[in-house]
């Protein structure tokens, strides 16, 4: 559990340095660019985060590619990402599918939209899942995974990174007028962070769809022993649910609506399902993939 205790210290400093420095960056920042005060302090808090593992990296020995989930010939990674990239959009797509059958969603905010407002969000959408997945997978079933399976083993290593991976969905963003910003606001700032957290029962559902999804994406990274796979499975859900929460709303009132979390009106019971059901399945062909490259 040592590996696992670097990693929680590490998202600790994060969090801690939003609360201290948010507010002396967001003075040094503001009189030149109107930046919001919650994006400077994720940002801070971003800094924090790879300022710290870059320090623990080199104790841990992560300071390689192999170690970082990055093994592959870059073409090779490269085309894997991509196969994951359309079996993540396909595999998300056919969930937004079921959503829609059972009347969980109105397309009513898809109706104003050209077909070049279309394109523009597809394409913008695309570039955040690639950044979320490329982000999230090099820290979590990159760094931590390795790190955590070195001295412990993989079941730990894929139980333990989906745990934190499903905890840090729950960060919210906690936005501070300008107007309302005080000494005081980092604090404030880190609490409506948090605040999710104060009410568990809220985001249980959400929660346990989220870590079956690190499972899934765990298991896919012990399978194949990197994270391309990994990366490309990653961008092409969180693709295909960004634009779905442009295109739609929530159908409130409707007699499956439970299937919806109240968290984000997406992630919830339905897509817990829907993981269970996809993980043996992928898990079963990433396996006999790795093991067809490694003979071929």
């Amino acid at each position: 559990m040592h590996a696992f205790v670097w990693f929680l210290a590490l998202v600790a400093l994060a969090l801690a340095a939003i609360a201290v420095f948010a507010y002396p960056a967001w003075m040094l920042l503001h009189p030149f660019f109107a930046f919001p005060f919650h994006r400077v302090g994720e940002r801070i808090g971003m800094l924090a985060l790879l300022a710290g593992f870059l320090v623990v990296a080199p104790r841990l020995k992560l300071a390689d590619r192999v170690s970082l989930g990055y093994g592959l010939p870059r073409r090779v990674f490269l085309r894997e990402a991509s196969w994951g990239l359309a079996l993540g959009v396909a595999s998300m797509l056919a969930v937004v599918g079921l959503m829609s059958a059972l009347g969980l969603l109105e397309w009513t905010a898809a109706t104003g939209l050209s077909g070049t407002d279309l394109l523009r969000l597809v394409a913008l959408r695309l570039a955040s899942g690639l950044a979320v997945a490329f982000i999230e997978e090099t820290f979590l079933r990159g760094a931590m995974h390795t790190a955590i399976e070195r001295e412990s083993g993989t079941r730990l290593a894929v139980l333990l990174t989906a745990l934190l991976y499903a905890a840090t969905h729950f960060l919210a963003s906690y936005h501070i007028a300008p107007a309302q910003v005080t000494a005081r606001s980092g604090l404030e700032l880190l609490a409506g962070t948090l605040h999710a957290w104060a009410h568990p029962a809220g985001i249980v559902d959400a929660f346990l769809a989220l870590l079956a999804v690190g499972v899934l994406l765990g298991m896919v990274r012990a399978a194949t022993g990197n994270i391309a796979a990994c990366t490309g499975l990653h961008a092409g859900w969180v693709w295909v649910m960004l634009v779905a929460h442009e295109l739609t709303r929530p159908a409130r009132g409707a007699p499956l609506e439970f299937l919806l979390s109240r968290f984000d009106g997406f992630v919830g019971w339905l897509v817990l399902a829907w993981t269970a059901v996809l993980a043996v399945p992928l898990w079963r062909y990433y396996s006999a993939r790795a093991a067809r490259a490694a003979h071929g």
